[in-house]
């Protein structure tokens, strides 16, 4: 008997398998983007691949009604969880007037949709770190019930953002989540000279707040870390740094030729722990998804990356007299 994980931690059959299946469509999204971007019809990709498991795990542990998120630019799967649609995803990529984001103005990966409670992010790395602190200062404030969700990569917590606001969020004990996507490369630079300690997590204590590395290719690990973080917020007991360990599995972009920095065979050896592999097995072992099902949720995101990728090429780009909208004041 297969040891049945997602029921110790109170998790449905079907609640697991939304799980699956928002994993899967991240992939999907994100495999196709490339063969856009490849055959010249989007601009850019920065890829979630290798990652969707911390970033719907984590999703998954919060409250969508009351929580915010702050996102970083890889987390396809953070959005998709909390409402984004593979459509507005495809709008953003092809730069089209109804992209949810920025009407076609930013490129993709700077996500915000404000019925989503998704804040906008930028091109500098980490800013997203103190913005989410003052979300939770404010919601503090007003005796509101909600707790912000940030993530970043490992590079991120080298940059002064980062230490001003877990140091702010700690002094004033706010309900704030820092998840750290440890995806091994900060663009062509490995962790090992990135870090001179072992974890990012490690630098929780100089906080005084809790720090747990979790395994980023297991989405229940990651829900029940982000889960504790969140109920910890709730209570008034400040923010919690969490790290999940995973592997970028594409080049840090589009732009990126990631062989001048990695072995072919290192790459192939984390494919192997892919979390969309190793989910599925879980969930085939513990005999929540089966074949019928599999298939249905293969037919059934194929379907929405299909229709989101043409309903976006034939939707139309902004007006060129919308150029200044919102730069300038009128």
């Amino acid at each position: 008997m297969t040891n049945n994980r997602h029921e110790s931690l109170g998790l449905s059959d079907d609640y697991v398998l939304e799980m699956y299946e928002t994993m899967l469509l991240a992939r999907k999204i994100d495999e196709r983007m490339w063969l856009l971007n490849r055959a010249g019809k989007i601009p850019f990709v920065i890829s979630c691949q290798g990652q969707e498991a911390a970033q719907v795990g984590a999703s998954m542990a919060l409250d969508h009604e009351k929580d915010y998120v702050l996102p970083y630019y890889r987390d396809m799967g953070v959005v998709l969880a909390f409402g984004m649609t593979a459509r507005d995803l495809m709008l953003s990529g092809f730069a089209k007037a109804e992209d949810p984001n920025s009407g076609g103005r930013q490129m993709p990966g700077h996500f915000g949709q404000k019925k989503n409670r998704i804040v906008t992010g930028s091109s500098p790395v980490t800013t997203q770190v103190p913005h989410a602190v003052g979300i939770a200062l404010a919601g503090k404030m007003e005796g509101k019930d909600l707790v912000t969700f940030t993530t970043f990569g490992e590079g991120s917590s080298n940059q002064g953002d980062f230490h001003e606001g877990i140091n702010f969020a700690s002094v004033h004990k706010l309900p704030v989540i820092f998840m750290c996507e440890n995806n091994k490369y900060a663009i062509s630079v490995p962790i090992s000279k990135q870090l001179a300690c072992e974890k990012v997590s490690d630098r929780a204590v100089g906080y005084g707040i809790p720090g747990v590395t979790v395994d980023g290719n297991d989405p229940l690990a990651v829900y029940e870390a982000v889960k504790n973080a969140a109920d910890r917020g709730r209570r008034g007991e400040g923010p919690t740094l969490v790290e999940t360990i995973s592997y970028r599995l594409t080049p840090h972009s589009s732009d990126d030729d990631d062989r001048a920095y990695r072995e072919r065979e290192e790459v192939e050896e984390a494919k192997k722990k892919d979390s969309i592999l190793t989910f599925a097995k879980y969930l085939r072992e513990v005999n929540v998804l089966t074949e019928e099902k599999e298939k249905e949720i293969q037919e059934r995101v194929a379907e929405l990356v299909d229709e989101a990728t043409e309903y976006a090429e034939s939707a139309p780009y902004p007006d060129s007299q919308e150029l200044y909208t919102h730069v300038y004041g009128e």
